[in-house]
């Protein structure tokens, strides 16, 4: 029976981090208020090291349309708005010697559509990796029957990793619906 427990365990836990990682990729999708989690991706070059702006700087949002970085060396300012410039995410910064900020510009109709396109294909994505643990679990216990494991324990751990897959995919759904609300919300 431990058998079963190993290939489930092994199936929720892919599934659970299918689901951070679904998390992680769409905090990083503006939808119309400002979230220092925009700034994740963008790195900046710290004595020569690539590192998070969040490593070299204070990270704030005063209010909903609004990103303030208050560098913690003055020579930080440069690097910060060139990898802001060079990154994705598209809002050009304003630096008042003191600190930078970026304006976030009300999203049109067309864009909300678009970045709720790629919040689509992110849990896409999430549901993909939930179904390729399921199939591995599966594929692990079909090869446990030839193991000497009894088909009927096999046939419930199967519909047992087919419970945890709908509830991790109810789980993508429900963060997508969440995300595609937020995103839409004007």
């Amino acid at each position: 029976m431990t058998d079963v427990k190993t290939y489930l365990d092994a199936a929720e836990e892919k599934m659970a981090m299918s689901v951070e990682f679904l998390d992680e990729a769409l905090a990083t999708i503006r939808a119309g208020k400002a979230s220092a989690r925009i700034l994740d991706p963008v790195r900046v070059e710290y004595y020569g090291s690539m590192v998070p702006i969040s490593n070299v700087a204070t990270i704030t949002t005063p209010d909903a349309k609004t990103i303030a970085i208050q560098p913690w060396e003055k020579s930080m300012f440069k690097e910060i708005e060139k990898a802001i410039q060079n990154s994705e995410v598209g809002i050009t910064p304003e630096n008042n010697g003191e600190i930078i900020r970026l304006g976030l510009p009300p999203l049109t109709e067309e864009r909300r559509k678009a970045l709720v396109k790629q919040a689509k294909q992110e849990a896409e994505n999430a549901k993909v990796s939930v179904r390729n643990a399921r199939r591995d679990a599966i594929d692990g216990l079909k090869k446990a029957i030839k193991a000497g494991m009894p088909e009927d324990v096999e046939k419930d751990g199967e519909a047992s990793v087919q419970k945890i897959h709908d509830k991790y995919i109810k789980k993508i759904d429900d963060i997508f619906n969440a995300k595609e609300k937020e995103i839409l919300t004007v």
